[in-house]
C-alpha cells in the first residue's frame, strides 16, 4: 500500500470528482459558447451605444451567468452525493449544504467531515476556486464576444 493511501482514503475519490467537475463545467461551457456563436451570427452588430442592442447584450450576458450558475449547482450535488455515497454525511441536506458551503469556499455550514473525510471536503474548496475561476475567464471572453471584440486578436 501507497504511504498517501494509509492517511488519505478519499485522495482516489477526490481526484475523480476534480476530474468530473472540470470536464463538466468544460462541456457546459463548450454548450453555452456554441449558443452564444449561434446568437451572434444571427444579429446585427451589437452597439453597446445604442440601447436596443445594449439590451440584447445585457440578456445574453444574463443568460451566460445563470448558465454559469447552473453548472456550479450540478457540480455541488455531484459532490455532495459522492459525500452520501461515501457516507462522510448521512442526509442530502447536509451534503448539499456542506458542499455549496465548500464550492464557494464560505466554510461556515458548521458541518464537520470525520476525519478520512476532511481533505476531501478541503479540496472541494480548491475545486470551487478553480471552477469559479474558469467561469470568470468564460465570461469575460463571452461579454468580449457579444460586444464584437475579438478576444483571439485577429482582425
Amino acid at each position: 500500500m501507497h504511504e498517501w493511501a494509509a492517511w488519505d482514503p478519499s485522495l482516489g475519490w477526490t481526484i475523480l470528482l476534480l476530474a468530473l467537475t472540470v470536464a463538466i463545467h468544460v462541456t457546459g461551457i463548450v454548450l453555452i459558447a456554441g449558443g452564444i456563436e449561434r446568437v451572434i451570427a444571427k444579429l446585427p452588430k451589437l452597439d453597446v451605444t445604442h440601447i436596443g442592442t445594449s439590451i440584447i447584450s445585457i440578456a445574453l450576458i444574463v443568460v451566460v451567468a445563470l448558465g454559469l450558475a447552473v453548472l456550479h449547482g450540478v457540480e455541488c450535488v455531484v459532490w455532495a452525493m459522492a459525500y452520501l455515497h461515501l457516507g462522510a454525511l448521512t442526509t442530502p441536506a447536509d451534503a448539499a449544504l456542506y458542499s455549496v458551503d465548500s464550492m464557494i469556499t464560505r466554510g461556515a455550514s458548521g458541518i464537520d467531515l470525520s476525519a478520512q473525510w476532511r481533505m476531501m471536503g478541503a479540496t472541494e474548496g480548491g475545486d470551487g476556486v478553480l471552477l469559479f475561476g474558469i467561469s470568470t475567464a468564460f465570461l469575460f471572453y463571452a461579454m468580449l464576444r457579444i460586444w464584437g471584440k475579438n478576444p483571439e486578436g485577429a482582425a
